[in-house]
């Protein structure tokens, strides 16, 4: 937990009591923790100070086994029952060995997936597909997705290929024959961006989505697709408000798509189970070391998704 406003050094781990679960709750041992960029803003000041939030339990995805059941404990997949592999989202604390949950927000855990994996779905993958709803994508559309190489953008990729759309993916170059695997046409970010970007859709730009919260990724978007209403954003709120775009998520002034997010779960684990969405994982470091994968995904440039292992 954060125990104070800053960077990462304001990070420690405590031990607490976990209760048993109440009625309609469920209780985990958890086996992997997904890490987002909403984690450390939450502590970073970005949304404010209030000493009274202090200190402050951060993480919202986990996935481990149920180990403790309340009464009429049922599920969005049906009853959850103990020894049961889940996932669970939203469930704020989520930087936890143990977690009480409320059962509404567990989901089955696909056996093809790894524990990471599972730790790393979630969230990422409600983001896509809210992004996704938000601009309308449809088959025969083109979009524009910044930001393509990291945890959203990377399920936002497959699902919008997936939907028959066709994907130019800004990312750096290292990352570019990934992309080309997925079935995105790849481009490289920074100057002559625009340029490069109506070379690889010389057709036009229908839709665009901001991953990474840059001026160049509005500036950009704005410039190529003609209807504002098709160009969203999870990153860059004030900017984003400036130029008219939608606003997506947790910050201030954004659509949390709390109903969208929520029935994205069944969708993305069938989803993986089936083999038609990759998830890739970054990197993975032990939850006492959330200080380390903060910094890591603060600096960017991660292919895929970061998870702590409890």
């Amino acid at each position: 937990m954060a125990s104070a406003y800053g960077g990462p050094e304001a990070l420690s781990v405590i031990d607490v009591e976990v209760p048993e679960p109440g009625p309609g709750k469920v209780r985990i041992a958890v086996r992997a923790v997904g890490v987002n960029p909403f984690d450390y803003k939450m502590y970073s000041g970005a949304f404010g100070a209030d000493p009274a939030k202090l200190p402050m339990r951060l993480g919202a995805e986990a996935a481990g086994v149920v180990t403790a059941v309340g009464a009429e404990a049922t599920g969005p997949a049906g009853p959850v029952r103990v020894g049961d592999e889940v996932i669970a989202y939203r469930v704020p604390g989520a930087y936890a060995a143990e977690l009480v949950v409320p059962a509404s927000s567990v989901v089955p855990k696909p056996a093809e997936l790894s524990w990471e994996q599972a730790g790393g779905l979630m969230a990422a993958g409600a983001t896509a597909v809210h992004v996704l709803e938000a601009i309308g994508l449809g088959r025969g559309d083109t979009v524009l997705i910044h930001g393509a190489a990291g945890g959203v953008g990377l399920v936002a990729v497959q699902l919008a290929v997936a939907r028959g759309a066709t994907v130019v993916a800004t990312a750096n170059r290292a990352k570019h024959e990934l992309l080309r695997e997925l079935g995105a046409i790849p481009v490289a970010y920074g100057p002559g961006l625009a340029d490069r970007v109506r070379v690889a859709a010389p057709e036009g730009i229908h839709a665009a989505a901001d991953l990474v919260g840059t001026d160049e990724a509005v500036d950009v978007s704005v410039e190529l697709v003609t209807d504002r209403s098709r160009i969203a954003t999870i990153a860059a709120f004030e900017r984003g408000a400036q130029a008219g775009i939608k606003l997506l998520g947790g910050g201030p002034g954004a659509d949390p798509g709390t109903g969208i997010r929520e029935a994205a779960r069944l969708q993305l684990t069938e989803a993986a189970a089936a083999g038609r969405l990759r998830i890739l994982i970054a990197s993975s470091h032990p939850l006492r070391a959330a200080a380390t994968a903060h910094r890591e995904i603060m600096a960017g440039h991660t292919t895929g998704k970061i998870v702590l292992l409890p």
